[in-house]
């Protein structure tokens, strides 16, 4: 039976990565002090040199910003939704009551004259 993975924090990724990043150690030796693999130190190290230039780069703040206004749009449409479904509800309710009188008001018609 296989048990589940292992998860890391990403405190302690970044302290393995930064480390193997240094060269001061080899990667067996970062892995075998932190218990981890050394394929995985690889990995981590790997994925801090490909993200270490988004650091420094002026994309992320555009892309929250861009993430922030598609929220605020999304918001404003789920309002307009509940508005017209409430003003759906509300007239839907007065259209029942207004063919129910209207029924009633036929029904009595019928009643009312005589069958020739």
């Amino acid at each position: 039976m296989l048990g589940m993975r292992k998860q890391y924090e990403a405190a302690f990724k970044a302290k393995v990565a930064l480390e193997a990043l240094k060269g001061e150690k080899t990667i067996a030796q970062i892995a075998s002090g932190y218990s981890v693999h050394a394929n995985q130190v690889r990995q981590w190290r790997q994925h801090l040199l490909e993200m270490l230039s988004e650091v420094f780069s002026n994309r992320r703040p555009q892309q929250e910003r861009a993430r922030d206004e598609m929220k605020a749009e999304l918001y404003r449409q789920i309002g307009q939704l509940k508005v017209e479904l409430e003003w759906l509800k509300k007239n839907l309710s007065r259209s029942c009551r207004k063919e129910a009188r209207d029924d009633r008001a036929r029904t009595s018609e019928d009643i009312r004259r005589p069958a020739m």
